[in-house]
Parts: structure tokens; sequence; C-alpha cells
């Protein structure tokens, strides 16, 4: 099981703490007393949801040990606690008024039991309210896809990366069985890259990690050369010198009946 690296996160921090403002934008909800952030990485979603609601109780969880000290460093006035959403979230209770998780759900299997968990933590007219990557159409994804299953490295990845992601319409079903009140949208951001270079450490913090974990040094240079090669094919230089970087991301509300 490879592990996080939260310096290397928060290169983007802003860009990668946006969709958080955004939904939470979207939380109707405005005096929730009692929150969970799901996933909370290194703070920065936590931070965000105490400042729009500065007198709730927030609560991040996080699988991994390095995002927590990060997140207890950076943020001491919040609180954290390390807890494995796949299998320990009946043990935190409920009467949540906001659950909430940002670019996480992608890494835990099994949507159906983890969204049914998840609505269970609230009270009833709590909100649910996630957010996760849907960028498999993209050159990065497609690029990583076809390194890391090619045959000069296929064998060093006896467990390739999954996302556990579903199809829109089986989001769709899935909470239309749990409640009436629901929304999902999804949203594209053009993130304003100033190399090639910069989307090559933005995916060393995410979606390289589990292969760079496993990889000697010198084989860590060869396929991120391999990587980046077709990334520069992939990713036109405009104008001004900078590199648009899409980025769809998925989006749902819903509220427990």
């Amino acid at each position: 099981m490879f592990t996080w690296d939260s310096e290397q996160y928060v290169q983007f921090v802003n860009e990668r703490t946006q969709p958080a403002v955004d939904l939470i934008r979207r939380v109707r909800k405005k005096d929730p007393r009692k929150i969970i952030d799901i996933g909370s990485g290194p703070g920065n979603s936590t931070q965000v949801l105490s400042s729009f609601f500065p007198d709730a109780a927030i609560l991040g969880i996080d699988s991994s040990d390095d995002m927590i000290r990060a997140a207890q460093q950076s943020y001491p006035s919040l609180h954290f606690k390390k807890c494995d959403a796949r299998t320990e979230l009946s043990g935190l209770g409920g009467g949540f008024d906001l659950v909430f998780s940002n670019a996480c759900i992608q890494w835990i299997p099994d949507h159906p039991v983890l969204i049914k968990s998840m609505m269970n933590m609230l009270r009833p007219g709590g909100i649910l309210a996630v957010q996760t990557p849907m960028n498999y159409d993209e050159p990065i994804h497609k690029i990583i896809s076809a390194v890391t299953t090619g045959s000069t490295w296929k064998e060093k990845f006896p467990r390739p990366r999954v996302f556990y992601n579903l199809a829109p319409g089986e989001y769709f079903d899935l909470l239309s069985g749990l409640t009436g009140t629901f929304t999902l949208w999804q949203t594209t951001y053009f993130h304003r890259m100033k190399s090639h270079d910069a989307i090559m450490e933005w995916y060393r913090g995410t979606g390289l990690r589990p292969y760079l974990s496993v990889l000697s040094e010198n084989d860590k240079k060869l396929f991120e050369a391999e990587v980046y090669a077709k990334v520069v094919k992939a990713y036109p230089v405009q104008k001004n010198g900078e590199i648009i970087f899409r980025f769809p991301r998925f989006f749902m509300l819903a509220e427990k009946e």
C-alpha cells in the first residue's frame, strides 16, 4: 500500500481546493452545527468548511498518517482523526448536519455501500456533499493508463491503480433509492499550468504516486520520462506560454429525508 505525501499534494492547493469551495457554496443549509470532512487530506477542505461555518463542530478524517500530521500542523485549531472510510465510518456515530467529501471517494471501493453509509451518518434534513474527479477521457489519464499497461512497465505494476467511481447514471439511481432530494452536476476546470513539468508535479501528488512508490530511483526516471514525452505531445502550449490543463469533476448533493 502506497503512502500519500502531503507536501507534494499541497503544491497546487488553490486548484485542488476550488472544487471544495464551489461545492460548499451549493450547500443550502446555512447553520450546520456538526460536520464531518471525509478524506480531509492536508486539511485544506476542512479549513474552508470552517471559514464558511465558523460556529460548527467540524471533524476531518483521513486514512493517511502523513496527511493527518500535516493537517494538524497547518490548522491546529481544527480537529482531525485518522480513520479508514472503507471500514470505520460507523464508529464515528451519526447526527451530522453535513457529511462532506472532496476528491476522496474515487479511492474507496463499493460506492453503493459507501454512499449509503455516508447518508446514514446524517440526521434528518442533513446534507451529503461529495465531489469526485471524473477525468478518464482526459489525455493525462489515458497516458498513464497506456504507459502502465504497456509491455515495458506492466510487470512492475501487478496491482494497477483502480478508480472506483460509478457512472453518473449509476449515482442517480443510487441516490434516488435513498432520497427524493438530490442534485448532480459536473464542472470542467481549466487550470493554467506554467509548463508540462507542472502537470507532472500535479500528478506526482495523486495519479502517478501509486506507481512511483513501487519503482527504483532509476526506473522512476525512465517511467516519468516516458510519461512526460507523451504529455508534451498531448498538451499544446498557448500563445502566452501557458498550458490548459482540463480537469472534469463530478458533484453530488443529497438531503436525508
